[in-house]
């Protein structure tokens, strides 16, 4: 079963508690500057949002690449950056819609989220559950309850 990470922004509290872990996972720092999920806060409303990298099924960042640098982890479906291979040309940067890969500076290549390798520290990290790794299928799971909710799913009197 493959299974994806599933970000809920409306139990975010902004902790930051995932861009910890990743940094610790990744780098072995607590130092969310070097996370590879962000939690975007919007300042006008309040809002804390998570952030990280979807794994595409039509990863434009994969296609991009023109030294092959990015692969599909065949256990996880995760797209992996070889840090051996990539030379730091930014393209996948570019060819990603959603800004979720990244060039790090220090080490002259980019980075983004690999799953953790099938356990993602976010979502361990997460304390209110604003980010899970669930059934790949099921990624839409809240969005089907809410609008149940929205007609008429409650019990009868």
């Amino acid at each position: 079963m493959q299974k994806s990470l599933h970000l809920n922004p409306d139990k975010c509290t902004g902790c930051l508690q995932c861009e910890m872990a990743c940094s610790y996972e990744n780098y072995g720092v607590f130092a969310p500057a070097k996370s590879r999920i962000k939690v975007f806060d919007f300042h006008e409303t309040g809002r804390k949002v998570p952030y990280t990298c979807t794994q595409c099924d039509e990863a434009w960042c994969l296609h991009a690449c023109p030294v092959e640098a990015i692969t599909i982890d065949k256990t996880t479906g995760a797209k992996v950056v070889a840090e051996t291979t990539c030379v730091g040309c930014k393209v996948c940067t570019i060819s990603c819609p959603f800004g979720t890969i990244n060039y790090v500076q220090e080490t002259g290549k980019v980075q983004k989220c690999d799953l953790c390798g099938g356990e993602p520290a976010c979502a361990e990290a997460c304390p209110t559950g604003a980010i899970t790794f669930i059934d790949a299928n099921w990624t839409g799971i809240d969005k089907m309850k809410a609008w149940a909710d929205k007609l008429g799913n409650q019990a009868s009197a």
